[in-house]
């Protein structure tokens, strides 16, 4: 009998050592008298339990070892004056390090930029003691390479359009500008020649690095916390704590080691269970894919539920428009300008004037008037004026008494321009759809220059008050005549 109880005494001595390896890894102290492999695995090792560094940062810290202690040590090779430059960078890309770590612990505030804003200071400084550093003049261009790139560090106070990425990946162009001048300065100039290449170089993969690390981990503009604290909390100071390690017990092994990586899982489920064993996931089920409410199979139980309450605002990220969107209107403006002698009427529509008509009064024949992205209202002018300028109207009409210069349409729709008195010349230029309406008195005084237009016509009156009204051509025939080119308009306006 005791022959055929061997095998199974052995399998149940083996669950008992992997049972008391468990305890020993969870942390429960074995009774005494435990079996010798239970207590030798007991003597677990220790290690002081440490905040864990955001995967954010242990990024932005691995791109600081790979893209910014490069750059820095080529600024170093430059001689002592770029040593400095190169520790005012590092300190830049620690005050955004800072700034990173605020993202991990705060949510994200109604107003990001004046929040973030106290936090730059360091920042500011640093970017400040570069752009006022007194060294040798040979450095100039290298300065101002460098100036270009810093731009880049403010992608922490924007939202997109663009990304974040692709911002800093774009002020490539303008340091490549200063950069490619260091280049051919110092090229086929030896070993001198070198460390100028190779600091072009480092600046260049510093920013591409960065765009890289924007692109995968701050997409969409600098990354919150969204169960973090409020961030009113926040002093100036706080973050850009150095990475922290564990460190172990004196006397304690290597936990790694001993556990083979799994104790850190086992201490966190630990770290999860309440006092009667459970943890936050007991008694959970499964949800189906009907039960899902941002599936199109989710099917409501019982009819139209009653809606949820409305839960506390949160600030999404602003979207990009669709292409081809229409833009919404600026503020609507009418004034005048000493400077230029000018009137400005802008952002002006139907609704922002009274009975749809804008009125402007001219007092002095130097002044001009200026009508930007004005929609479906009338803008009437009195009094002798300098000259009239149309941009970028929608279903506009202009009404003005005399011109000395000219009246000039440029990017318009469908607008109307009505000229009371003498106007030596209408320039026309990427407009689709506009009447000219002239006085009997005028029409033959007057000329018209058209460039990249449609669907233009002249109106006025004849000598029995009827009115006329002429196409001016848009389709000409050119031909090659004694060795140049002769235009005609075509015969569909004869």
């Amino acid at each position: 009998m005791s022959q055929q109880l061997k095998p199974l005494c052995g399998v149940l001595d083996g669950v008992l050592e992997r049972l008391a390896n468990v305890e020993c890894k969870l942390g429960i102290t074995p009774p005494k008298g435990a079996p010798a492999s239970s207590a030798s695995a007991a003597v677990a090792p220790a290690v002081v339990e440490v905040e864990e560094i955001n995967p954010r940062l242990t990024a932005y810290d691995e791109h600081m070892t790979r893209a910014l202690t490069p750059f820095t040590a080529s600024c170093t090779a430059l001689g002592s004056e770029m040593d400095g430059i190169g520790s005012s960078i590092n300190d830049v890309w620690v005050c955004i390090r800072a700034i990173i770590e605020l993202g991990t612990i705060y949510k994200k505030p109604s107003d990001p930029v004046s929040a973030i804003q106290p936090h730059l200071k360091p920042c500011q400084d640093a970017m400040t003691s570069v752009r006022s550093a007194r060294i040798d003049r040979k450095f100039d261009w290298h300065i101002k390479a460098i100036m270009e790139m810093l731009s880049c560090v403010s992608w922490v106070l924007m939202s997109p359009p663009p990304t974040p990425a692709t911002f800093v990946k774009d002020t490539i162009g303008a340091s490549d500008f200063w950069a490619n001048k260091v280049r051919k300065e110092y090229k086929g100039k030896g070993e001198e020649g070198e460390k100028h290449t190779k600091f072009c170089a480092a600046m260049k993969a510093l920013v591409l690095d960065l765009s890289a690390y924007l692109k995968e981990y701050h997409l969409s503009g600098l990354a919150w916390n969204f169960h973090g604290k409020d961030f009113s909390e926040a002093t100036v100071g706080e973050g850009g704590s150095s990475k922290k390690e564990a460190k172990p017990v004196p006397g304690a092994k290597d936990p790694a080691a001993a556990s083979g990586g799994a104790g850190g899982i086992f201490s966190e489920l630990k770290k999860k269970q309440t006092g009667d064993g459970t943890s936050a996931a007991t008694g959970l089920k499964k949800v189906a894919r009907d039960q899902q409410t941002w599936r199109k199979e989710y099917k409501k139980e019982g009819g139209d539920a009653a809606p949820a309450q409305p839960s506390a605002p949160t600030h999404k990220p602003a979207t990009a428009p669709k292409f081809g969107a229409k833009k919404p209107l600026g503020p609507p403006k009418c004034e005048y300008q000493d400077r230029g002698c000018k009137w400005i009427v802008e952002n002006q529509t139907k609704e922002t004037c009274e009975g749809g008509v804008c009125k402007v009064t001219v007092t002095d024949p130097k002044q001009q008037v200026y009508i930007y992205k004005c929609e479906n209202v009338t803008i009437q002018i009195t009094g002798k004026l300098k000259s009239v300028i149309l941009d970028g109207c929608t279903k506009c009409g202009v009404v003005f008494e005399k011109a000395i210069s000219a009246c000039e349409v440029v990017n318009c729709k469908r607008v109307q321009v009505q000229a009371t008195g003498f106007c030596p010349s209408f320039s026309i230029d990427k407009t689709d759809g506009i009447v000219i309406h002239l006085t009997n008195e005028v029409i033959g005084q007057s000329s018209f220059v058209t460039s990249k237009s449609s669907e233009m016509n002249v109106s006025w009156p004849d000598d029995n008050g009827e009115i006329k009204e002429a196409p001016i051509p848009e389709q000409f025939m050119h031909k090659f005549v004694n060795g140049s080119v002769t235009s005609q308009v075509s015969d569909l306006y004869h």
